[in-house]
């Protein structure tokens, strides 16, 4: 694959002087770089609770059993990517598609704080 700057035969093109500082530049929000990466899907993860059963527990149980989670029902969710929570919200009732639901983002994490 030859370079941007490069012709046939492997001479280098003039490159005006503008076109070089701008190359040198970070690309934005909006580089190329980083516009390649959007198409990606990702899957996304909303954490309601958790549950510390016992092992004993866990086997004593049948169809219809209630699992008791940690969390209320107006507790903030946790949405995650991988193992990074990225953004907190609330669940809600889909109107246009009853019994389904979604979740109503309150509050985006700082993505540059550290692990």
């Amino acid at each position: 694959m030859s370079d941007e700057n490069e012709l046939e035969g492997g001479v280098e093109a003039p490159v005006a002087e503008e076109d070089a500082e701008e190359a040198k530049k970070p690309e934005g929000r909006g580089g190329r770089h980083q516009r390649a990466i959007f198409g990606v899907p990702v899957q996304v993860v909303v954490s309601v609770g958790a549950a510390r059963p016992t092992i004993g527990e866990l086997l004593a149980m049948k169809r219809d059993s209630l699992l008791p989670l940690d969390s209320k029902l107006e507790d903030p969710v946790d949405i995650m990517v991988g193992k990074r929570v990225v953004a907190r919200g609330e669940l809600q009732e889909l109107e246009e598609e009853e019994g389904r639901l979604g979740v109503r983002l309150t509050e985006i994490v700082d993505l540059s704080e550290p692990l």
